[in-house]
């Protein structure tokens, strides 16, 4: 099983309690080159075989060994699979992972009373917390400059954004409109990140005024719900969300399917959205919205995540669509 490092250092997973159904994890250790952050982002990790003794070239310790100088607390030997199918039925619970001393008999009780006790991740502002705390520049030398909106923004868009050529300046998720406006991107995107949506208003403000500057705006996962919502519309807390590497999402244009990366809890209300508004792709699975674009406007957002890490590589050329836009945007 391979991404289980990029899961967990994925900043979209702030706050959560992570449970992963493939029933082998650690097999290949930890490789710093797979995070996608610059350490672990879930509070807790569930799974079903810890593997002890990996094997990779670049491997620098175990898994084990990484979550607990991490301070991440975990447990194997739990039926994952059916753990998930729980899940399904009765939607993401709030969870508590106790560590006992060796030789101490683990209180059900008491267990379940502190669960009881746990405040809901969901109302606060989970992606300030992974956002980055200060300005930083990304150059390239190349002749375009886009502001990236860090809301938990994982490595690979960064990297993606680097490859083609791109200067990126990424800024704190609350960077005030005038402070952004000030860089002269020609380019903005907003990146991924944990949470509602609605926790971030201060977010959505400011994008409602770069709508007004008619200047190029990609949305990825968080990215799209913050659009969606600087356009009129709404979005709602799915029960189960999409998390892994195997949703399929329709082109509504073209009818071509593709395979993504999906990580998000909420989305995008389809009947909320304005005329001027269109949803591009939807979920096969469960016709939930995965893509919109605004008709005149160089504005497009995805709720999967087409930088991938992990998982398959369909959807990258959204990265050269928005490239396309920055340069109609500058007539060239």
């Amino acid at each position: 099983m391979v991404g289980y490092v990029e899961s967990i250092t994925d900043p979209s997973y702030n706050g959560q309690i992570l449970t992963q159904t493939y029933p082998l994890v650690g097999n290949y250790g930890v490789c710093p080159e797979h995070f996608e952050s610059d350490g672990p982002k879930i509070r807790g990790y569930v799974i079903r075989e810890l593997c002890t003794e990996p094997s990779h070239w670049a491997s620098k310790k175990t898994l084990d060994e990484w979550l607990e100088e991490s301070g991440v607390p975990g447990i194997y030997g739990v039926d994952t699979r059916m753990l998930t199918k729980k899940l399904r039925v009765h939607g993401v619970m709030l969870g508590v992972l106790h560590v006992y001393p060796a030789g101490e008999k683990p209180s059900t009780e008491e267990i379940l009373e502190e669960v009881k006790q746990i405040p809901d991740p969901n109302k606060t502002d989970l992606a300030k917390e992974v956002s980055t705390k200060k300005i930083i520049r990304h150059k390239t030398n190349g002749k375009y400059k886009v502001v990236l909106i860090d809301c938990g923004v994982k490595r690979n868009i960064l990297r993606s954004l680097l490859k083609r050529n791109l200067d990126v300046i990424q800024v704190p998720i609350d960077t005030p409109i005038e402070t952004i406006l000030s860089e002269k991107p020609d380019g903005v995107l907003i990146s991924n990140g944990p949470g509602d949506p609605k926790m971030v208003p201060y977010l959505t403000r400011n994008v409602e005024q770069l709508l007004e500057t008619e200047i190029p705006i990609f949305g990825i996962c968080l990215g799209c719900q913050i659009l969606a919502l600087a356009f009129g519309g709404d979005t709602y807390k799915l029960k189960f969300g999409h998390r892994g590497q195997n949703h399929p999402v329709i082109d509504l244009k073209t009818k071509k399917c593709y395979i993504t990366s999906q990580n998000h809890g909420y989305a995008v209300n389809p009947e909320s959205l304005p005329e001027e508004v269109e949803t591009t792709f939807l979920n096969v699975n469960d016709k939930t919205v995965e893509g919109i674009r605004h008709k005149k406007l160089p504005v497009f957002a995805v709720q999967f995540h087409p930088e991938a890490s992990p998982g398959p590589e369909d959807t990258s050329f959204f990265f050269d669509e928005f490239l396309r836009l920055i340069k109609d945007f500058r007539r060239e």
